[in-house]
């Protein structure tokens, strides 16, 4: 517990933000959920023939996983994108079914004595509607915009993924380094604002049901949380449309690259906007084409295999000069290399190694039968990952290979869940956990030189980023880049301030660990 407070005062400011975004996301999309959803029940409550398809479509979209919404909706053009805009839609999506069901269900449950007795009183259809139904069905309403608002901060953690911040980024971060205090600093904050959040919304339904409160306080209620919204939606997005937006990958070398440049960036007076821990390539690599984001790292061999889908040169300077012609096509610029190769590395117990007389890849043929791998996903499909592996190095396992994120993949390792699995040449984890790394006896793997990639218009309208990421180029050795995972990964040290030690020439071992 104590760790964990003294995270939340060292990344006060951060967290405020952070808490800020994720109501931001949440009241927007619910209201834009109820703008929606309100006049929606209603027309299915008079239009039952309308209705009930509206009702269905609005099951089958509840029905998706928040990850596949996020995923199926990353590509579209005008709605998608990396960023809060997706986000916005999914959170629209997941809050509009209880919202119109709740506004049938209320509309459905009026006593007919009483809308009997306005027809008769001659209101006409409207009056009927605005003076009578709604005020009587709005308990129930609220009680559906109750549930839409819990749903939405629950699954405006994911949102961190693509880019669009919130409570979840401290989530991600945390998986990522395997941290409990981190992954609790952003969990607990989000149950903390679910339950205000039900709270607020129960004490206001049980106003109006027992008319101790009116339709018109309501409505001042509304207007200013979502006055003071937008206020903070004005603040937090401020500047941004004039700042760099630095990305990375889900895991922690990638993360530690973003705030490398990201800090590198802003000594030359150009504001930055960090998405980090954004997903796979494939994610910020569409994320980059698009303009969503204007530069991360990317891998030599990963570009070509699994973005351009070409063959690679094992001549790591042919490889980039190929990495760099394919990028200009696109209106990409791939920079000059950082210094280090993080190719991918096949990985055993030490124990298993030593007991087997493991050396090379091809040696796990003798074991391979009685044992299960496991890799990430993205090694599962890619053309240079498992597939092609296996087909080298005629490699037949006992059990299909396991699924799972990168960051809970060595701690499997070493468990014993799985026996085998492909992790990074420079992952921290190797020496702190007793593994072993086989030796690629058949060249399979090609060259994986780290290189900034930065959308051309972005690096015109920007010089400084240019002149920042000279300074790194060739600077960033494999011995740096597995001591900046170490002191993130087993010291569990701040990403922000490992970097920012590594720019000032610090060495790392001097980092205060109460950072």
């Amino acid at each position: 517990m104590s760790e964990l407070l003294q995270f939340w005062r060292a990344h006060a400011s951060e967290l405020a933000r952070l808490m800020t975004q994720h109501v931001v996301l949440v009241v927007i999309s619910t209201a834009t959920a109820a703008l929606i959803g309100i006049p929606a029940g209603i027309l299915a409550f008079h239009r039952p023939q309308l209705g009930r398809p509206l009702l269905w479509l609005a099951n089958v979209a509840q029905t998706v996983p928040s990850l596949a919404l996020f995923g199926f909706l990353l590509p579209l053009p005008f709605i998608g994108g990396i960023g809060p805009r997706t986000a916005l839609v999914t959170l629209t999506i997941y809050a509009f079914l209880p919202i119109v069901r709740t506004t049938v269900g209320g509309l459905q449950g009026l006593d007919r004595a009483v809308v009997e007795a306005g027809v008769a009183m001659g209101m006409t259809p409207r009056q009927l509607l605005v003076m009578v139904e709604l005020p009587l069905a709005m308990p129930s309403i609220v009680a559906g915009l109750r549930v839409a608002t819990v749903i939405g901060v629950g699954t405006a953690t994911i949102a961190a993924a693509i880019g669009a911040g919130g409570l979840g980024e401290y989530i991600f971060r945390g998986l990522s380094m395997v941290d409990t205090a981190t992954i609790l600093a952003g969990a607990i904050p989000a149950a903390a604002l679910a339950l205000a959040a039900d709270g607020g919304l129960a004490w206001l339904e049980h106003g109006l049901r027992h008319r101790r409160t009116s339709l018109r306080e309501a409505a001042v209620v509304a207007v200013v949380t979502l006055s003071a919204v937008a206020l903070a939606w004005f603040v937090t997005t401020r500047g941004s449309q004039s700042a760099v937006v630095v990305g990375s990958k889900n895991f922690t070398e990638q993360v530690v690259l973003g705030e490398l440049m990201a800090q590198a960036i802003e000594a030359e007076g150009v504001p930055v906007v960090r998405k980090l821990n954004l997903g796979g390539t494939f994610i910020c690599d569409r994320g980059l084409r698009s303009g969503d984001i204007d530069l991360y790292v990317e891998y030599t061999g990963t570009s070509l295999t699994a973005v351009f889908h070409q063959e690679v040169h094992h001549d790591p300077r042919l490889a980039f000069q190929q990495t760099r012609e394919l990028y200009a096509r696109v209106g990409i610029t791939a920079l000059e290399p950082l210094g280090f190769n993080n190719t991918f590395a096949i990985l055993v117990r030490a124990s298993d190694a030593t007991r087997l007389g493991l050396r090379t890849i091809a040696d796990l043929r003798m074991a391979a039968e009685e044992w299960t791998p496991g890799f990430g996903y993205e090694f599962l499909e890619r053309a240079d990952g498992y597939p092609g592996l296996s087909h080298t190095y005629g490699l037949r396992f006992g059990g299909a290979p396991r699924a799972m994120d990168l960051s809970l993949i060595y701690k499997a390792l070493a468990d014993g869940q799985v026996d085998v699995i492909a992790g990074d040449a420079t992952s921290a984890q190797i020496d702190a956990l007793d593994l072993i790394a086989l030796e690629d006896n058949l060249q399979y793997f090609a060259p994986y030189d780290a290189v900034p990639v930065v959308r051309t218009a972005a690096l015109l309208a920007h010089p400084e980023v240019g002149r920042a990421l000279a300074r790194l180029a060739g600077r960033v050795t494999e011995r740096d880049m597995r001591a900046m995972n170490r002191a993130v990964d087993v010291d569990r040290r701040d990403p922000r301030d490992v970097a920012a030690r590594f720019l000032a020439g610090l060495p790392l071992q001097q980092v205060d660990t109460a950072n």
